[in-house]
């Protein structure tokens, strides 16, 4: 007996299974090492009845061992039924426990019982009912349609709610329907060879095709296939299938605003957050003569910037598209074989319907020959606001100058009929001589400025500097030795400047007889002839030593017409007009510097252009 006991317990250990007795007489209590390992209580833990009974959960589970003790010891009927305690530990365990009754001489002696630690056989049951549970959930509340085919016979063997939704069948219809009839004829043949081959492979795949509901309309879907089942030896396929009319429309909305952009004549390019292209037409292409490659993952017009690209204007983009801000700008760009062209660009910042930022995209255009009209037609303007300020002042000398000398000779006219002394009207013969020659001369410088600035369009030629100074330098031969003026220059030989011959003859003749005129009588006269290129012009300076000129008090004037600064009996007060109006015709200009005493240097302005 012994023996058999010792095996007894030795299996039960092997298995893992607590022994526990309670000695109905004596009420004593026996855990084995396993029943203590289950407990987690140490091998000196000395077990009783309501320390027993307080492992277990505190309520129903404790509550319920409690009866079933009560109910085994009372009538002798055996339990068996699981349990959850808390170990000495802390930890929640679930148990099952099975206890009976053994007498002696007829009367209740001990009741004995196994106890095993069941947690992970109950917390794989716990997580398959969760699963349960969630694959019932997902079934019954997806989105796509899932049908259940039995492979055998291809009859629907379950579906969900939305299996309904999609093809206008109850449940009931569905359940039992040969799959194909939910397709239409002419597409039969190709699902059926999906299935097949689904079944074969036993893997994931997709599908676009139709389905034809019980209305009879055809509705544009995906079908997807998962793997196989099997219970109770028959093969299921679990099929999905996805509405994908909205898809679909708005796939040929795209594909129609695809053809529009790609055959526009403007250009236009979509890029993400970080202002990098994702897309552009090939009109942008075409622009920039760029290719796709060098656009996509590029912030555009990163190829596109040259010598005269506005920098501000580029600034201004980017910091709209940090900001994502909509802009309209025109900026210089430059295509790849680095022709010039002007491009306005319209750049729209695009947010969903959630205020998410989705993308901006760049409308431009081609816009170089409304710009070049627009700057022909300011040029315009500006000439021919110059135009009528010249005007204005011609005008007003006619009006000045011609109006006194016509007055003095109206007082001459008048002195001449008023008298009647014969030698008194002859000495007024001279005074009107003088006056009609004044007034001719006043017209002949009028029509001298007329014809300069009548004629603007005179094409320049290229001549040889050195050669016309030379020139100039000859017919004043006389004058220069008179005068003993020292004329020196360091124009080279091969200097050439592009000019109209007949002003550049003009405005030297001017220049040198003013350093004539106005030599200063302290010491010798020079006149220095040297020359700079400042940007597209070519600079000749004449630095005299004259007596100099007060341009705090007359620069204003200075080349104005009939304005004289030093009272010379042959000043006219034309010269300096005239030499301005003829480098201004020739896109030139005149400046001088000068101090009362020193000289002055007048700077003629040649624009190469």
């Amino acid at each position: 007996m012994t023996d058999k006991l010792n095996f007894y317990f030795e299996t039960a250990k092997s298995a893992k299974i607590g022994i526990w007795e309670i000695n109905l007489e004596s009420s004593q209590v026996f855990w084995n090492a396993v029943t203590r390992d289950i407990h987690e209580v140490p091998h000196y833990f000395i077990p009783s009845l309501e320390k027993g009974f307080s492992f277990y959960l505190e309520g129903e589970n404790r509550t319920r061992i409690k009866r079933l003790t009560e109910k085994t010891i009372s009538n002798g009927i055996p339990f068996n039924d699981k349990f959850q305690i808390i170990t000495a530990k802390g930890n929640v365990k679930h148990v099952e426990n099975i206890g009976q009754i053994v007498y002696k001489n007829e009367k209740p002696y001990k009741l004995i019982g196994t106890l095993q630690d069941i947690t992970k056989e109950q917390n794989l049951i716990i997580e398959l009912q969760l699963s349960v549970e969630k694959f019932s959930s997902i079934f019954s509340s997806a989105n796509d349609a899932i049908f259940i085919i039995d492979t055998s016979n291809g009859l629907i063997t379950d579906c969900n709610p939305r299996s309904s939704e999609l093809t206008g069948y109850d449940n009931n219809e569905l359940i039992g329907l040969h799959n194909s009839k939910l397709f239409p004829v002419e597409l039969r043949t190709e699902l059926r060879l999906f299935l097949k081959y689904n079944l074969n492979r036993n893997e994931y795949t997709l599908n676009e095709t139709c389905i034809k509901t019980k209305s009879k309309d055809i509705i544009p879907v995906e079908i997807a296939s998962g793997k196989k089942f099997e219970v109770d030896n028959i093969t299921y396929l679990v099929c999905y299938i996805r509405d994908i009319s909205e898809r679909k429309n708005v796939e040929a909305k795209l594909n129609l605003l695809s053809l529009a952009a790609s055959e526009t004549t403007d250009t236009i390019v979509i890029a993400n957050e970080k202002g990098e292209a994702v897309w552009a037409n090939q009109a942008y292409l075409d622009l920039t003569g760029l290719n796709m490659e060098e656009v996509i993952g590029h912030k555009p017009g990163y190829l596109s910037k040259g010598p005269e690209t506005d920098l501000n204007a580029s600034l201004l983009m980017s910091k709209a598209i940090k900001n994502k801000e909509s802009i309209n700008i025109t900026i210089l760009n430059y295509s790849k074989n680095g022709e010039k062209y002007w491009f306005e660009v319209n750049i729209t910042t695009v947010f969903d319907s959630k205020n998410n930022f989705v993308n901006f995209v760049g409308v431009g255009r081609n816009v170089t020959q409304r710009i070049e009209k627009e700057f022909a037609l300011k040029s315009l303007l500006d000439v021919t606001n110059s135009q009528n300020n010249k005007l204005f002042n011609f005008t007003h000398i006619v009006s000045h100058n011609i109006r006194s000398h016509s007055s003095n000779l109206s007082m001459v006219v008048d002195v001449i009929e008023n008298t009647d002394d014969i030698n008194e009207k002859l000495s007024y013969f001279d005074l009107f001589k003088e006056g009609t020659e004044k007034l001719s001369e006043s017209i002949e410088y009028l029509n001298e400025i007329i014809t300069i600035q009548q004629k603007t369009n005179i094409e320049k030629t290229k001549i040889h500097l050195k050669s016309e100074i030379e020139k100039t330098r000859m017919a004043l031969s006389l004058s220069i030795k008179e005068s003993n003026i020292l004329i020196t220059d360091t124009i080279p030989d091969n200097l050439i400047v592009t000019v109209i011959p007949a002003y550049l003859d003009s405005i030297l003749l001017n220049l040198f007889t003013n350093a004539i005129k106005y030599k200063s009588p302290e010491r010798n006269a020079t006149l220095e002839i040297g020359y700079e290129i400042i940007d597209n012009y070519t600079v000749i300076n004449f630095r005299d030593n004259g007596i100099g000129l007060d341009l705090k008090k007359n620069k204003h004037k200075l080349f104005g017409m009939y304005k004289t600064f030093h009272g010379n009996e042959d000043a006219k007060g034309i010269g300096l007009f005239i030499t301005k109006n003829q480098l201004e015709a020739m896109n030139g200009k005149i400046e001088v510097e000068s101090e009362v005493g020193y000289g002055s240097n007048f700077k003629i302005y040649l624009n190469e252009k």
